[in-house]
């Protein structure tokens, strides 16, 4: 096996969504084919300390009891001190060893510090390959205005909204207050650089908007309110192009809500009851093209590569884009990795994939 690919699976990270990520890589690291790729597991700590970690799947399962976590061992991964290196090197009980050279990095780090175009400029800087979407489409999805503000200008249906920042509600709130409640309702507000449904709130009157604020404001300083869009809920699954080829798009799929407000950070991880996750959704051929098509134009429009999850309403009017996510989840429940074995991938298929899009 001395051909083997040796790849970094990067996890973790500072963000509130550290577990989901750590999850996620649980499931890379029981699938991926090791006849095929050598795998290096690397942390990230709350903190921010790159770790070297267990190859354990098991310990990275997503408990609602207990969600996964990176631990800090005292172990400190070294980067590559230049682009002219891959040696990856790790100090561990004060003495400095190889790891070897690696050929490509896997981060799956979700939120802020990891799916914010960070972590890829890091790994630009060293001139290692790495699976997934660069410094400017990993930027732009990861904040929602901007999202919203660039699929807009590419002629794409997108909610109407209004972003306010701390700074800007503590000064004015009497006009933001109005330029929110012109919206109507009901309203989702969101942080604007966040993922996984965490710090959303659905308001449905006037009087539920400081406390949803309050919620958003503590997990970003910049916050979007925007109209609650009457539609179902649907997404696909996009895959970058291969030797220059259009973005590949996978079947959709549909989240059915009924015992819940809305998707929510336990229904998507948790398994929490009232949603039902059907892939493919039952929708008519024309309808499910034109969505293909819209899903390929936004990850055009914000430089996608790699992969991403485009999420929609589909109205009685057509389809509005909700969001561009630019990391999505490969838990064992998450949307994504569904629609592409939906489509006729197989898990290990769709991993092998992203690691020849990336070299």
């Amino acid at each position: 096996m001395a051909d083997r690919l040796r790849l970094v699976l990067l996890f973790g990270g500072r963000s509130s969504e550290h577990s989901i990520s750590c999850a996620t890589a649980g499931g890379v690291l029981g699938a991926i084919d090791r006849d095929r790729y050598e795998v290096i597991p690397v942390g990230i700590t709350r903190d921010g300390a790159f770790v070297l970690e267990d190859d354990d799947a098991a310990r990275f399962a997503l408990d609602p009891e207990k969600l996964p976590e990176v631990r800090d061992d005292g172990t400190r991964v070294l980067w590559p001190e230049s682009a002219r290196s891959r040696e990856l090197r790790v100090i561990d009980g004060g003495e400095i060893r190889s790891l070897g050279d690696v050929d490509l990095v896997f981060p799956i780090l979700h939120g802020p510090y990891g799916e914010d175009g960070t972590i890829q400029g890091l790994l630009e800087l060293v001139g290692l390959p790495y699976v997934g979407n660069g410094v400017l489409a990993s930027a732009l999805g990861m904040d929602k205005h901007f999202t919203k503000t660039v699929l807009q200008g590419a002629g794409i249906e997108v909610a109407p909204w209004v972003t306010v920042t701390a700074a800007m509600w503590a000064a004015e709130p009497d006009r933001w207050r109005a330029s929110i409640g012109a919206l109507g309702y009901p309203q989702f507000v969101k942080p604007a650089r966040a993922g996984s449904s965490v710090g959303v709130s659905r308001v449905t009157s006037a009087d539920e908007l400081d406390a949803a604020l309050a919620v958003a404001f503590a997990e970003d300083d910049k916050v979007l309110v925007e109209r609650g869009i009457v539609g179902r809920e649907v997404e696909c699954a996009v895959l970058g192009g291969l030797d220059g080829g259009a973005p590949r798009v996978s079947v959709p799929g549909e989240i059915v809500i009924s015992g819940r407000d809305f998707y929510d950070f336990d229904a998507k991880y948790l398994g929490a009851d009232g949603i039902e996750l059907v892939c493919p959704a039952d929708m008519h051929e024309g309808e499910v093209a034109e969505m293909q098509r819209i899903a390929a134009h936004a990850f055009e429009a914000i430089g996608g590569a790699g992969l991403a999850r485009v999420d929609f309403f589909l109205t009685g009017d057509g389809f509005v884009v909700n969001e561009v996510n630019t990391m999505p989840g490969f838990t064992p429940i998450s949307m994504f990795p569904a629609c592409w074995i939906a489509s006729g991938m197989t898990y290990p298929e769709l991993i092998d994939d992203l690691i020849a899009q990336a070299l």
